[in-house]
């Protein structure tokens, strides 16, 4: 059984050795993620070379996903590098005073523009949800605070306001600089942190081009504000070739008990949407320094998975973990075994909404063939530019799609799409009566189909057009194909 759900694995020093980077591309990685939070210019452009040469040893297509760092915005550092908070105790932001020099009651901030965005009774979050504080006033320079929740505070923690409105723009001049650099690399996808508005994509894009990237954008979804208001949820899936639930930070602006309704609420509109989706953070957290998830772990992702995510992440546990390659194998368990169940099947997928496009209408006739007609094996998507098969793979199903490109962009660019398998194959070297048989032979020589096999075929009437997807056949391996 082919897996549909496909994984990202974050590199970093536990994957930065030749045998550990192919261990877990053999496991089964299909999307790398280059953390731009850490390390420098040179370390990604490295670390992104290996991926290709060691992906392509392997005759596989991996894809490298640059992860933008954002505004992060935190503290600054204390004179003691670490401090502890008490319930009830009064605490300071302070933007004057020396970014080395924290102490118990007070310490710097790096995000200065934080004083004009919060009020009395906000609540400040630091540290991953593990720090709580109500504000209790402000003055032109500082934020007098309450501890909720204490414990010990370090340097240079990350800082959030709980249900949003930080107004930092999703672009800093730290991101412009990586937008170059994932441009160098060839980066397939860029993923943009900490994303307002739609406005924001289409800003990312234009400096991509720029760049001389066609590179997919990702929109990671962490601001109570898109959480909240549909439209502009919508508006910016639609403004991205694909979203990330980006659960830590996410989950600190709008609370633990919203997330799991969140996630997938964002599921669900990034698919209806015809964007491929991405759920991340803390999916096996314990496989850091354990061989094996936790129940409810495996639970989580599975959960993902059912909900018809395209990709799940691993973050921590493959950039630093001790067991980088067990997490890849935990998860591609884990994904199947979820696949395996009747609901993954069955699709209600725009069944009663009209189409405009016609390679759309193609696509999900495709999917309806192959879901209801009895011994189709395999689905063979002649594309261009990967808009064919990723239409195609929002409808739910258990046929593999193929997707047959000589483009090494579009074959990169698809991997991320569920259900997707990518083939290398020039149709304009062949002559148009010989297409469908050598497609149907090339499934046929690695045993994806068998003779008596069922296999729908997509295709334009013209190679090499983009978005000209017009016709569809259905045609039995072993018989005489035209």
């Amino acid at each position: 059984m082919l897996r549909r759900t496909k994984i990202v694995a974050t590199l970093g020093p536990a994957t930065d050795t030749p045998d550990a980077l192919a261990s877990i591309i053999s496991a089964g990685v299909d999307l790398t993620r280059l953390n731009f939070s850490h390390g420098s210019a040179e370390e990604h452009l490295e670390r992104a070379r290996q991926v290709r040469e060691t992906a392509a040893t392997q005759g596989r297509f991996v894809a490298l996903l640059a992860d933008l760092q954002g505004p992060k915005l935190r503290i600054a550092r204390f004179a003691a590098n670490k401090v502890s908070l008490e319930v009830g105790q009064t605490f300071v932001l302070d933007a004057t005073m020396d970014k080395e020099a924290g102490t118990q009651d007070r310490v710097g901030i790096d995000y200065e523009q934080l004083i004009d965005d919060v009020k009395p009774g906000d609540v400040l979050v630091l540290d991953d949800g593990r720090i709580e504080m109500e504000v209790q006033s402000v003055d032109a320079h500082s934020i007098t605070s309450t501890v909720l929740i204490g414990g010990p505070l370090s340097n240079n923690k990350g800082l959030n306001k709980r249900g949003g409105g930080l107004s930092a723009d999703a672009l800093t001049e730290k991101d412009k600089q990586d937008i170059v650099t994932a441009a160098r690399m060839g980066a397939d996808y860029v993923a943009v942190s900490f994303v307002r508005t739609a406005e924001d994509m289409h800003t990312a894009r234009h400096l991509l081009r720029e760049a001389g990237s066609q590179a997919g954008l990702v929109a990671k979804i962490e601001r109570a504000e898109l959480a909240h208001d549909k439209d502009a949820l919508d508006s910016v899936i639609m403004a991205s070739d694909a979203v990330m639930v980006a659960r830590g930070d996410l989950a600190v602006e709008i609370g633990d008990a919203e997330l799991v309704g969140v996630q997938k609420h964002i599921i669900s509109r990034a698919r209806i949407l015809n964007r491929a989706v991405i759920t991340a953070t803390q999916m096996m957290e314990s496989m850091i320094t354990s061989p094996l998830p936790t129940r409810a772990e495996v639970s989580d992702v599975a959960n993902a998975v059912m909900d018809h995510t395209d990709a799940v992440m691993l973050s921590a546990e493959t950039a630093v973990g001790d067991y980088p390659t067990e997490a890849v194998e935990a998860m591609v368990r884990i994904c199947i075994g979820a696949e395996k169940h009747p609901s993954m099947h069955q699709s209600q997928h725009r069944i009663h909404e009209s189409m405009e496009q016609v390679d759309e209408a193609v696509a999900l006739s495709a999917m309806y063939a192959a879901n209801h007609l009895h011994g189709v094996a395999a689905i063979i998507c002649m594309t261009e530019t990967g808009s064919t098969p990723r239409l195609m793979s929002r409808i739910k199903s258990n046929v593999p799609i193929f997707a047959f490109s000589h483009h090494p962009s579009t074959q990169h660019r698809v991997v991320m799409y569920r259900g997707v398998h990518t083939v290398p194959f020039d149709s304009a070297k062949i002559p148009n009566e010989q297409t469908n048989a050598q497609a149907v032979a090339e499934l046929m020589e690695r045993n994806e189909i068998s003779n008596g096999d069922l296999v729908v075929i997509t295709k334009g009437d013209y190679s090499k057009a983009q978005g000209g997807t017009n016709s569809m056949k259905i045609v039995r391996a072993g018989s005489t194909i035209r």
